[in-house]
């Protein structure tokens, strides 16, 4: 492919375009994260624009009206999902880099145009009569512009439609038309007589720019207002361009994928020369790097949203590798060229290398285990198929194989499209989700309802929340749900949710669970309910499950009564959620600053906080972190809280949340120079309040995530005085003082493990005699022709050391051996054939089953070696017997 421009490498295109934008006052703003920001709705950051959206939207202001970004961006997943092209052409990726400059009500289309045409004819020195744009159908402006700027001919202005050029930020919202500019690669990669832009999709015509000419407010009946303040948004992918200026007939053929190639080849040990070679190390390239992007940036692999995603992603990769012959894990040795490609744009990188390479190298292992079988699986899958004359795998079948193997669809459908067969994605969906419904549904449960009930009270205003300064307030009844209606009272000993137009009490929400505690009437004299539960719609109306007591009046729609919170549950759950930002502060400052909240459970009595970490934590770590707390705690500093606008709260170095969806105005709770968090829960005024902490287990609940269950407070007092009261015990008990408890333990463990040994040294001695004897035994060494078969009944031994047995009779000759023990309450069934034997057709899973059925049950293994049980024990001499004969039939016929 022919050079174009400069001879330029690709952080030198990437380093041009932010200072050509600089020095024409564009902030430079460093890329954000692939996990978007504050916004649920979207899996990833997916262009250049996600962190300007709400500026976009007038929901955000910056200090600056330009900018311009490089921006890492993941298309992997929802709407925008390129997986499936990336190795089959030569421009699509899951990762990819979108370079930006944004113009938030400042210049607009003439500078946009003079800007792009200026950077790509003169900075990079692209010939301008190969350039080519497309504009929306009746923007006769942007036609006029590019004459105007450009000297562009009306034959290389192409004016296309709705579907191609104009640009909406969704339904409803800021929208319009868009400009590409176009390289023409020249005839010799045209497709045909019939090429030309805007009637192919070849080679040839390749967009190298976007801009964007935000205009217009379109709203829910689809009408078009003029924009107050117009704006510019515009993308070009540094892939597509530097392989337009290296000469690259595809992006994998530029210096951002060349070193990661040749490194995937260097672990194949071999030259790419075949077609499906070169595709599948293109395939590992481009994920490899999205993987290590996505982990460096929080995301792990897993079986939900963003993780499950990157799974997908990983695991195709190394379905690919042993396309290559790589059969070992390999993943992580490639994150170090992608670190040494990719950090002078992304220092971030660096630091978290090790990281990664431990996430993704975790996540092949355990695929690996799984592969072989399950690309045998659906390798059968598929076959059958075909056989049946079917185009389409059933989505039933890809499900078993995501269920039980691991197997995301994507394999599955990498698999069935070389052998001519698509995968109906739909049914498999369908299945995912059924899935996914029946984890819900076992999740759920009552106050979750409360989303469902907000139908019922829609008209109702949210609920005013008085908790943060007072446990007590006068309110008013708003509303009554009781099953699936509105109600206008509750009757006494009854239940129901009932809505008070202000509140004392904390809903359940942000990791803290709710508060509990009374209604009483409104001179506070008489007890009216217990309030048990509280839940909050998204929409702020506050939901008390209240059981009115059985001697009251009961409770009225429009009465007006006095709502008290529970003091000393309230105090608890305050205690438990302030240690839990300490917590999460001492386990950044020990394990590293790359640990980030995945989850948390703050109750009254205990808290529970899930995080990142790609392994266990160590004993050495738990003791320090809960060092490092209580000492946070006995410093006794201030617990303040406050609300700051989002932008400012973030500049501070407030933690949030990733995928949580925050306001402009946001409560921040800051525990000064040791820790600060957005949150809406309820904290101590000072951490000495907080009294102590204690870490009681460390676990994993899935991949890569850990899980820490800690108390405090008199909780963890509690605790303590429990496990004095434990050790003293203890040392009463073996006679002597709890320094010395310890030692005098392991003295003991030591004498047991040294008697264990003896044991077992006796059971083999025993073993090898049994062995010898059972040789001599007519009733129990029996032969057929020259071979022979050893039966016998041992009751008194479990089935590892009746194998254990048929190892030594094996060894001493025995081509079959038939063991048993019948004590009760189960049977069990050992049956070992030599192993030239079971080559030759002896299969003891065979001779087993026979057995199994006198005892009443089943058996399984190898052909050398198969067991069985069952509950019928008094059988066992026949299940030997009828076993027995089985293995001689054999041995005679072969």
């Amino acid at each position: 492919m022919e050079k174009l421009g400069k001879n330029l490498q690709a952080a030198e295109i990437r380093n041009l375009f932010l200072t050509y934008f600089e020095r024409r006052g564009h902030e430079i703003v460093h890329s954000s994260s692939l996990v978007p920001y504050g916004d649920p709705t979207l899996l990833f950051t997916n262009a250049g624009m996600v962190q300007f959206k709400d500026v976009f939207m007038g929901l955000q202001t910056r200090t600056y009206s330009r900018a311009v970004t490089s921006q890492k961006c993941v298309r992997a997943g929802g709407k925008h999902n390129d997986l499936d092209n990336v190795g089959f052409t030569g421009r699509h990726h899951t990762f990819f880099e979108m370079l930006g400059n944004f113009s938030f009500g400042d210049y607009f289309k003439e500078d946009a145009i003079e800007y792009a045409w200026d950077f790509l004819t003169k900075t990079l020195e692209l010939p301008g009569n190969r350039l080519w744009v497309t504009v929306f159908r009746d923007d006769d402006e942007a036609d006029n512009l590019w004459k105007k700027i450009a000297g562009i001919p009306s034959s290389r202005i192409v004016r296309m439609g709705e579907e191609d050029n104009f640009w909406a930020m969704g339904e409803t919202g800021p929208c319009g038309p868009c400009s590409e500019v176009i390289i023409d690669r020249g005839e010799h990669v045209s497709c045909g007589p019939g090429c030309g832009l805007g009637k192919c999709d070849c080679d040839r015509w390749l967009e190298i720019w976007n801009l964007v000419f935000m205009q217009y407010l379109r709203d829910e009946q689809g009408n078009l207002a003029p924009l107050p303040k117009p704006s510019i948004d515009t993308g070009m992918g540094l892939e597509r361009i530097t392989s337009v200026i290296q000469g690259a007939s595809t992006n994998f053929g530029t210096d951002l994928f060349m070193p990661i190639t040749g490194k995937v080849q260097q672990i194949a040990g071999k030259n790419f020369e075949t077609q499906d070679e070169v595709f599948a190390s293109r395939v590992i390239a481009d994920h490899i790097k999205a993987c290590t992007f996505l982990a460096t940036d929080g995301v792990h692999p897993s079986n939900e949203g963003r993780g499950y995603v990157m799974r997908r992603i990983l695991r195709r990769a190394v379905r690919f590798g042993r396309i290559l012959g790589i059969e070992r894990p390999f993943l992580a040795e490639l994150v170090p060229v992608v670190v040494d490609t990719m950090e002078g744009a992304y220092p971030e990188l660096r630091p978290k290398e090790e990281h990664v390479r431990q996430i993704l190298a975790r996540d092949e292992e355990g695929f690996l285990n799984t592969l072989e079988d399950g690309q045998s699986r659906a390798g059968q899958m598929i076959a059958a198929a075909k056989k049946r004359g079917c185009q389409v795998l059933p989505g039933r079948d890809a499900f078993l194989l995501y269920d039980t193997f691991g197997f995301p669809i994507d394999l599955t459908k990498d698999m069935a499209r070389e052998q001519g067969l698509t995968v109906d994605e739909e049914e498999f969906a369908a299945a995912l989700e059924e899935q996914r419904n029946r984890s819900r549904k076992a999740r759920r449960n009552v106050f979750h309802d409360a989303v469902e009930l907000h139908e019922l009270v829609k008209e109702v205003q949210p609920t005013v929340f008085t908790g943060y300064e007072s446990l007590e307030s006068q309110g008013e009844v708003v509303a009554i749900v009781a099953g699936n209606s509105r109600e206008t009272e509750v009757e006494p000993g009854a239940t129901a949710m009932v809505v008070l137009n202000k509140t004392p009490f904390y809903a359940t929400g942000g990791g803290q669970e709710h508060d509990t505690g009374t209604l009483f009437s409104a001179d506070g004299e008489q007890v009216l309910g217990e309030i048990t539960g509280v839940a909050k719609t998204p929409y702020g109306v506050t939901f008390h499950h209240v059981k009115a007591v059985d001697s009251g009046p009961g409770i009225v729609a429009g009465q007006p009564v006095v709502a008290r919170v529970d003091k000393r549950r309230r105090e608890g759950l305050k205690r438990h959620h302030t240690a839990t930002h300490l917590l999460h502060k001492a386990l950044k400052a020990v394990l590293g600053d790359e640990v980030q909240q995945a989850g948390s459970l703050v109750d009254d009595c205990y808290l529970r906080f899930d995080f990142n970490y790609p392994q266990a934590v160590s004993d050495k770590d738990i003791e320090l972190v809960q060092k490092l707390v209580n000492k946070m705690i006995m410093q006794d500093s201030p617990v303040i809280a406050y609300e700051a606008s989002l932008e400012d709260a973030r500049s501070k170095g407030a933690i949030a949340l990733f995928g949580e969806k925050y306001d402009d105005i946001v409560r921040v709770v800051e525990v000064p120079g040791l820790s600060a968090e957005l949150c809406g829960g309820t904290h101590v005024s000072r951490t000495g309040e907080i009294g102590c902490f204690m870490i009681g287990a460390e676990s994993s609940v899935a991949a890569g995530i850990r899980r820490i269950e800690a108390i405090a407070g008199m909780s963890a007092v509690l605790k303590t005085l429990k496990m004095a009261r434990n050790l003293k015990e203890i040392s009463n008990t073996l006679d002597t003082g709890a320094d010395n408890a310890l030692g005098k333990i392991q003295g003991l463990k030591d004498t047991i493990d040294a008697l264990e040994r003896e044991i077992e040294n006796l059971k083999t001695e025993r073993a090898r005699s049994i062995a010898t004897s059972l040789f001599g035994d007519e009733n129990s060494a029996r032969k057929v022709g020259n071979r022979s078969v050893i039966v016998s009944r041992q009751d008194d031994m479990n089935p590892d050391e009746l194998r254990h047995l048929g190892d030594l009779l094996r060894e001493q000759g025995a081509s079959v051996v038939i063991l048993g023990s019948g004590k009760g309450p189960r049977a069990f069934l050992t049956v070992m054939v030599n192993l030239d034997l079971a080559s030759a057709g002896v299969d003891a899973v065979a001779i087993v089953k026979k057995g199994a059925k006198a005892l009443g049950g089943s058996g399984g293994g190898k052909k050398h070696l198969a067991q069985a049980g069952g509950k019928h024990f008094q059988e066992i001499d026949k299940a030997l017997e009828v076993a027995a004969a089985e293995a001689t039939a054999v041995l005679r016929g072969i």
